[in-house]
């Protein structure tokens, strides 16, 4: 069957609309990010990312009271016992995604409204992935390090927790806010591969926690959420930021993938990379070597010179994290974890007034033929 003269056909979904969404916004040129008409700019400055998770699904900022419930309710981080057991028995072979894929599966199991797509079950289990996907992340992170799991405190902020489950020691107040805000800048960015998965996912019926599964597998590979530990990687193998003009230049004439670099819409410059930029540098005052404030300026000073692009958040989120002492291969299901709530948001838009999401395909294969008699 041949395709519907009316249908558009598009390169990579490049430039079609495929929702009406009150989420976020982007302006290209502009290199303006808001949420719920904030600006990422003024979110990263006065909000925390409980606040901008609160604002993503339920379109406001919360007042007082809602702010102390709904942090009550993102306290809640235990994991279930079989999520821990899953976790303790696959921490030495499971990539970190894909133990964060399979327990995000385990946290709607027994729930109550298990399966439903109203807005109160999306809700309670979106704050409950928020909630627990860090502790999951933490708890397989020291597993397979032969380390025991650190609890949870209640008492301690979001982000604080995370870093404090991770390394086993508080975090200090200035890496904690610096690694809430990474967060409020992953927590959201429109139509994007991971966020049209869970709206697809969603579209069929599907309740929020297979759409968030769904939207973690998509989160993984490495032109999407995967980028900023490619990057990293390549930070580690040029060493140093007097070698890194030549490294790049080579890869550039070799047409190797250089990842951090250019983005489908924006032609400005990435306003969460400028944000991660400063953080980068303020860090890497603290000395230590390789400088990867250096190495990852260099990269963006020569790349700029050699192609005109400008890099996107995984540049500079790759060396921000490796300062506060996240393993490398933890970049990702990190970004998942903060980008859960946007997922959500979206999830709960779907749903609100759903329709089945069916493109089409222009065919290019063989014409109608006989079967061989």
């Amino acid at each position: 069957m041949t395709q519907p003269a009316t249908a558009k056909k598009s390169v990579q979904l490049s430039g079609v609309v495929v929702a009406e969404s009150a989420v976020s916004s982007i302006d290209p040129d502009a290199g303006i990010l808001m949420y719920r008409g904030y600006d990422i700019a003024e979110l990263a400055e006065h909000a925390t990312y409980e606040d901008t998770a609160y604002l993503l699904l339920h379109g406001e900022l919360p007042t007082d009271e809602e702010r102390g419930a709904f942090a009550a309710a993102l306290a809640d981080r235990e994991l279930p016992a079989a999520a821990a057991e899953l976790i303790d028995r696959s921490a030495g072979s499971a990539a970190p995604m894909d133990m964060l894929r399979t327990v995000a599966s385990t946290l709607s199991f027994g729930a109550e409204g298990q399966g439903a797509t109203d807005r109160d079950a999306g809700v309670a289990a979106a704050q409950c992935l928020i909630a627990r996907l860090p502790t999951a992340i933490a708890r397989h992170h020291r597993r397979r390090l032969g380390l025991e799991p650190i609890a949870p405190d209640r008492d301690l902020g979001y982000a604080e927790n995370f870093l404090a489950m991770l390394s086993g020691s508080p975090a200090s107040e200035r890496a904690a806010r610096i690694f809430d805000i990474a967060m409020i800048l992953h927590a959201e960015h429109e139509m994007n591969a991971s966020t049209f998965t869970a709206r697809v996912v969603a579209g069929t019926g599907a309740d929020l926690t297979s759409a968030v599964v769904a939207a973690i597998a998509a989160l993984s590979g490495p032109l999407h959420g995967g980028a900023n530990a490619a990057a990293m990687e390549l930070f580690e193998r040029w060493g140093s930021a007097e070698a890194t003009g030549d490294e790049v230049r080579a890869m550039l004439a070799r047409k190797e993938k250089l990842y951090g670099f250019g983005h489908p819409l924006y032609r400005a410059y990435d306003p969460r990379a400028t944000i991660l930029k400063r953080f980068s540098e303020e860090l890497s005052a603290d000395g230590g070597e390789p400088n990867w404030f250096a190495i990852t300026d260099a990269a963006e000073r020569t790349v700029f010179q050699e192609k005109g692009l400008f890099p996107n958040v995984d540049l500079y989120s790759a060396s921000v994290y490796r300062y506060l002492g996240v393993p490398t291969d933890l970049f990702t299901p990190v970004f998942a974890a903060s980008r859960t709530a946007g997922w959500a948001a979206h999830v709960l838009e779907q749903h609100s007034d759903n329709k089945i999401i069916r493109p089409s395909a222009t065919y290019v294969g063989e014409p109608r033929r006989s079967y061989p008699q």
